[in-house]
């Protein structure tokens, strides 16, 4: 029998017991217990991955590719991806040095900041944002310093604000646009604005381009091609969101041979590689999968055009977001906290969105709406909305 004196000790490391559990997670536990709901949460593509995908996946299965790959990945689906981001992203990497397969984009940011935080290193990043960025920088014991952008400016990040955020301690900022949760896009302009930021004070970054492909009016503009930047850039990106590969979990990871190889001495003695299977899937995404994308990301616009209008016509301001598949109305003519408005939406209307605070301080009084399910779903989230809201007043 154990000691009383050793029952007590307590084994969680206090960096880890001080990272609060994540606001999404945490709220669709109680959704997942309801009936009935209608559910505009779950940041997850409202369509199955393409068949020609799976049809992969299963093949290569049958023909026995159960085993592991090397660390950085097959090379083949590397080469691919090099492939990919020259056509469509206009910036070259070497498939033999400059690219890692992950498990996802949540491993590469996560080996990416292990890779290069000091501990107290400054990491800055824009907020509201999605969930992981500054718990993953608290994980490495580095000093997360958000950014807020606003909704006159459509929640676009400045090149100023950045500018004013810096200091002597900062190293990296981490850079999402399309952006979560809030569809902010940036314009070529503002990214090269951003780009002479970064030179002029020496900060790597990090640019998380997962939505990039569902960007619903103009070009997107990656950091990494402009130049001198690929030098001083991680560039993450992966499948889940524009083919539809959430349950694959497969992302990838380009940089500098030397950041590069640093990721991967973190991601060998972790997770040594990604599913040969989901590589295998991941590749014929590449190379088949533009028309797939097409074709969702003008469902995504047409569910996108319809909730936006319903939300201001309901009086919920919103704008109208250029990317991802996220609305972001405010809700502060209702008197209500995000939380208090997600928490009696979903009791007494059935339908699910999530309290902006989950987003950081700079998300309350905004609910994240996701629009990639099914157009029956936006209209009846609509009609019960406005019900909602009108049983406010």
């Amino acid at each position: 029998m154990p000691s009383e004196r050793q029952t007590k000790r307590d084994f969680v490391a206090e960096h880890v017991r001080s990272i609060p559990r994540s606001g999404i997670r945490d709220f669709f536990d109680i959704v997942q217990s309801m009936d009935n709901v209608v559910s505009l949460g779950i940041g997850e593509p409202g369509f199955v991955t393409p068949w020609h995908i799976r049809e992969a996946a299963i093949f290569a299965l049958e023909h026995g590719k159960t085993g592991y790959t090397s660390n950085f990945g097959l090379l083949k689906l590397r080469r691919a991806i090099c492939a990919y981001l020259k056509e469509h992203f206009y910036v070259e990497y070497d498939p033999n040095t400059e690219v890692l397969v992950t498990v996802g984009v949540s491993e590469a940011l996560d080996i990416a900041l292990r890779a290069i935080v000091n501990p107290g290193d400054e990491i800055l990043y824009h907020e509201p944002c999605y969930v992981s960025y500054h718990p993953s920088v608290r994980l490495v014991h580095g000093a997360g310093k958000a950014i807020r952008t606003r909704a006159e400016n459509r929640f676009a990040l400045t090149a100023e604000d950045i500018a004013k955020s810096v200091t002597p301690r900062s190293k990296a900022i981490v850079l999402n646009f399309p952006s979560n949760p809030t569809g902010a896009t940036l314009t070529r302009e503002e990214v090269e604005k951003i780009a002479r930021v970064c030179v002029d004070n020496d900060l790597l970054v990090i640019t998380d381009e997962i939505y990039s492909e569902l960007t619903y009016s103009g070009q997107h503009s990656s950091i990494a091609a402009l130049p001198g930047m690929k030098e001083r850039t991680i560039f993450l990106h992966g499948f889940s969101k524009a083919f539809a590969m959430t349950g694959f979990r497969i992302g990838y990871a380009c940089a500098p041979t030397a950041l590069t190889e640093a990721m991967l001495r973190v991601h060998q003695y972790s997770m040594l590689c990604a599913s040969i299977i989901s590589q295998e899937a991941a590749l014929e995404a590449l190379q088949k999968g533009m028309d797939d994308i097409a074709a969702m990301r003008e469902q995504y616009r047409l569910r996108r055009n319809f909730i936006v209008k319903s939300f201001n016509e309901i009086g919920l301001p919103c704008h109208m977001p250029n990317g991802a598949f996220y609305a972001f109305p405010s809700i502060r003519e209702t008197g209500l906290t995000s939380r208090e408005f997600a928490v009696q939406l979903l009791e007494q209307q059935r339908v699910a969105v999530v309290p902006g605070d989950a987003f950081g301080p700079g998300g309350e009084a905004y609910v994240r709406a996701s629009y990639c399910g099914p157009m029956s779903d936006m209209e009846k989230a609509a009609e019960r909305i406005a019900l909602f809201v009108r049983g406010l007043k």
